[in-house]
């Protein structure tokens, strides 16, 4: 039910007779009542806004990321990312009449979007008792309250399209955050009725705050992390209204920003934007940021900061130089020089309540933006791909033509659920996200390719050359929507750059499209103990194992391959990683590397594996299972279903949970290693775990490799296998009683037995502490171990996707591998069922 109230800072029939008012309110700068600013802003740039529309809302007061405001957390259905509390109201900016035209003390109101005839608002709304979010429409006046879409799903930030669709971030792509413990959203178009919902984004992570351009495109926020740092790389895209031509807008190659909320300027090219530091501020809190476009999406330097402070959210801009924005419980106006004015604040009964200011919006009559014709097929299943020269683009120098003599074709997978704020135990310090290979395509002679794809999947693409190694590699997805033919310059071109001029047509397009050819013998998803250890028993196991006889002993150079278990990962696998064996992109801030930075050519165990290094050499296929794990990101486990399983020390909300710390073993281990071993192991390349969770504050999620603490980590110190072969006993363990004998006097370098036999009292208290890890993995299984069984939360996900039978009795055996690949099925493009038209099968 709509109510009236008159603001006490906007009352009165003239602005000017209020004047004297404006500099009690809360601006960043006292102001002489002769430079208010809205005054002036409503004779000039506002002087066609009499009104505006804002939502108020409670907010999240537990967590800060961006995207944390709607559904529910992971590990607790009942605990809710959202709060209760919103209305959506409308204010007279020259008479200060307040109107709420939607109130729920219970519920969530958010995204309002005024029409083009400025007759009714389009917003996203959660009931009071209710878990989700959905499109609405309502009036001007508060009347005709309509509900557009339905479901078991969170539908936010809609807005209106010229062809009369409507635009709108919607939780129905079943996935989740791939590094935190909350549900994606991404973008989805429907009828103006809120029918004929469908997909136009593939993405992994969240997209956010769709806006239409002038040019017809829309202006969104994507946010991916392929091979590079998570918490680096959300910055501004656009595509067409149909999902067509998705491509970079701004930023993509300047991490460290959120660049979000963004909308046009009118009468020039520019935009207005929230740029969040970093990660991004809880709802998108920021500096007011204007981006002028027209030297291309890598110019940080044309990306200019308005306002004074990062605490301004949703900016709107009337023109360059007269900007709206929310501000915690207050809507500000704000000037090209950053000085900023209230023009609004809540009571202060709403602000104890935790209510604040969102999406202000002007109630004005705005012509519709240019309509691009679709150019999506969705009776297809496929796109097409059109690369001019793959030699061309930036950071490509030494590339010969015809270097490059194909392209593997590999996929970023969406994750089903996640509990953490880290990758664990996808890998140690590299990727978040399994990818699968989905096959390779011909480059011609003059470096042209054309091929078919699958439509709707996060794709990107590796160069390789005539020995399949890694020549380039995308740190970006890419997709095709249904029936469309997406073309580009080469590899990793500037945005601006049109392809040259031929003398000749391109050789790829002298046939039809090529098909994708898949790798025959090889996983489309890899799983390190099942693929690539048996590749390490077979070649280095008779030199890097506990048991080898060879010239260098056990462990020779000190590196250790076998697959023994260790509190998180399995020893070779910690072994290749922290010894830089592979080469991936790790979690860092870094993109477009140098050729052959990165991927196979780059990676030092194919070159000891081709006869140079002790004469081992693998054959055919053990090179093409080592080279295609290494190239689709060099994860461990091949499932999804191994998250929060199996591990001790992992993280929950950046916190570590089963630490073991309350274990009787642990605290006497501890007092052993203090006692006995702490006298010689105090530098940092010796330094040695308290506990099998440890990490000596080594960060988890960014180790540097070159750390020397990574050397006597907990990873590899612990054997859970078989426990009486974990180094921190063999070290220290004098030879004649079975040991290494690997200690020395820091003084005289001569051996010192700690332990002279297994029968020490110290000896046996770190045993201990190890048949302890081993007794947790056998009833908290691995992922590789018989019997493993994923958490509930994944079964959960699972069956609410449809993948799994909801009256699936506990207990029942589960081929996790087999039911994830049945439920990234689920998320693939399908044709509509008899519909000779095209249009989408209705969905809500």
């Amino acid at each position: 039910m709509k109510s009236r109230t008159r603001h006490p800072l906007l009352t009165g029939r003239c602005f000017r007779a209020i004047a004297w008012l404006i500099p009690t309110l809360a601006c960043l700068q006292p102001i002489s009542a002769e430079t208010s600013l809205l005054p002036e802003f409503l004779e000039g740039p506002m002087q066609d806004t009499r009104e505006i529309v804002f939502a108020v809302r409670a907010l999240n007061q537990t967590d800060g990321h961006w995207y944390a405001n709607f559904g529910y957390y992971a590990h607790d259905p009942d605990r809710k990312a959202y709060a209760e509390g919103g209305r959506l109201c409308r204010l007279d900016l020259r008479t200060g009449v307040l109107t709420t035209l939607l109130e729920d003390s219970r519920g969530g109101v958010r995204d309002p979007q005024v029409h083009y005839l400025a007759e009714k608002i389009l917003f996203s709304y959660r009931k009071g008792g209710t878990e989700n979010y959905h499109l609405y429409e309502i009036n001007i006046d508060g009347s005709g309250l309509r509900q557009l879409t339905s479901g078991p799903f969170d539908d936010i930030e809609p807005v209106y399209l010229p062809d009369g669709g409507i635009v709108f971030v919607s939780s129905r792509c079943n996935r989740w955050v791939n590094c935190w413990l909350t549900k994606v959203a991404v973008l989805h178009r429907c009828d103006a009725d809120g029918s004929h919902i469908r997909a136009i984004s593939s993405n992994n992570e969240h997209d956010n705050t769709p806006w239409p351009l002038s040019d017809g495109r829309i202006l969104y926020t994507r946010w991916e992390y392929v091979d590079r740092s998570q918490v680096h790389f959300h910055h501004l895209w656009a595509m067409n209204p149909d999902g067509t031509s998705q491509m970079v807008w701004f930023g993509n190659l300047n991490p460290g920003t959120t660049m979000i909320d963004a909308k046009p300027i009118p009468g020039s090219d520019k935009i207005v934007a929230s740029f969040s530091p970093g990660h991004g501020q809880r709802e998108h809190d920021g500096v007011l940021t204007v981006v002028d476009p027209n030297r291309g999406p890598d110019a940080g330097a044309f990306a200019k900061s308005i306002s004074r402070g990062s605490s301004f959210r949703d900016p709107w801009a009337f023109s360059e130089g007269c900007f709206m924005a929310a501000k915690g419980p207050s809507l500000v106006v704000m000037n090209a020089d950053g000085r900023s004015e209230e023009i609004f604040r809540l009571p202060a009964a709403d602000v104890a309540a935790g209510l604040e200011c969102h999406e202000p919006r002007p109630i004005v009559k705005h012509a519709p933006e240019r309509i691009i014709p679709t150019r999506s097929v969705p009776a297809s299943t496929t796109g097409r791909f059109l690369i001019s020269d793959v030699h061309q683009g930036r950071n490509m120098d030494g590339i010969q033509p015809g270097e490059i003599r194909t392209l593997l074709v590999m996929e970023t997978l969406p994750m089903p659920i996640h509990y953490t704020g880290g990758m664990e135990p996808i890998s140690y310090g590299g990727t978040f996200t399994l990818e699968r290979i989905l096959g390779t395509v011909p480059v011609e002679n003059d470096g042209s390719a054309f091929f078919e794809a699958p439509a709707l999947r996060s794709l990107f693409f590796v160069a390789l050359d005539k020995n399949d190694l890694a020549v380039k590699r995308m740190q970006s997805f890419t997709s095709v929507m249904p029936g469309e033919t997406l073309s580009c310059v080469g590899c990793h071109e500037h945005r601006a750059q049109t392809p040259g001029t031929r003398s000749t047509s391109l050789l790829a397009l002298q046939h039809p499209p090529h098909a994708i050819e898949p790798i025959p013998g090889v996983p489309d998803v890899f799983d390190f103990p099942r693929d690539v250890q048996p590749v390490l028993n077979a070649l280095c196991l008779p030199c890097h194992g506990y048991e080898s006889t060879s010239q260098g002993g056990p462990r020779a150079g000190g590196i250790l391959l076998s697959g023994d278990h260790g509190p998180m990962f399995s020893h070779s696998y910690y072994t290749l990683t922290v010894n830089r064996l592979f080469s991936d992109g790790r979690n860092q801030p870094r993109s477009n590397y140098p050729p052959r930075s990165l991927g196979s050519s780059a990676s030092r165990l194919l070159t000891l594996l081709d006869g140079s290094h002790h004469g081992v050499r693998a054959t055919s296929h053990q090179q093409a299972l080592l080279r295609l794990w290494i190239e689709s990101a060099a994860a461990y486990p091949g499932t999804y279903a191994a998250l929060g399983t199996g591990m001790i020390g992992n993280y929950a909300e950046n916190h570590q949970i089963n630490t073991g710390a309350d274990w009787p073993a642990t605290r006497t281990a501890a007092e052993v290693t203090r006692r006995r071993c702490f006298p010689c192991h105090q530098e940092p390349g010796r330094l040695l775990p308290l506990s099998l969770a440890d990490e000596r504050d080594v960060s988890f999620w960014q180790p540097d490799m070159a750390d020397p603490r990574l050397r006597t980590s907990r990873h590899i110190v612990f054997n859970l296998t078989r426990p009486e072969k974990s180094l921190v006993l063999l070290a220290p363990l004098a030879s004649r009683a079975g040991g290494w004998g690997l200690c020395r006097d820091p003084d005289t370098g001569a051996p010192v037995a700690v332990f002279a036999s297994t029968d020490d009292p110290g000896y046996r208290a770190l045993l201990a502490l190890c048949v302890a890890g081993k007794e947790f993995l056998d009833t908290n299984r691995r992922f590789d171990m018989p019997g493993f069984t994923p958490r509930t939360a994944w079964l959960r996900e699972m069956k609410r996707y449809g993948v799994l039978d909801k009256d699936l009795k506990p207990g029942t055996p589960i081929d996790v591998y087999a039911l994830e690949q049945d439920y990234w099925k689920s998320l693939w493009h399908r044709p509509p069922a008899g519909d000779p038209a095209g249009r989408e099968t209705a969905l809500r």
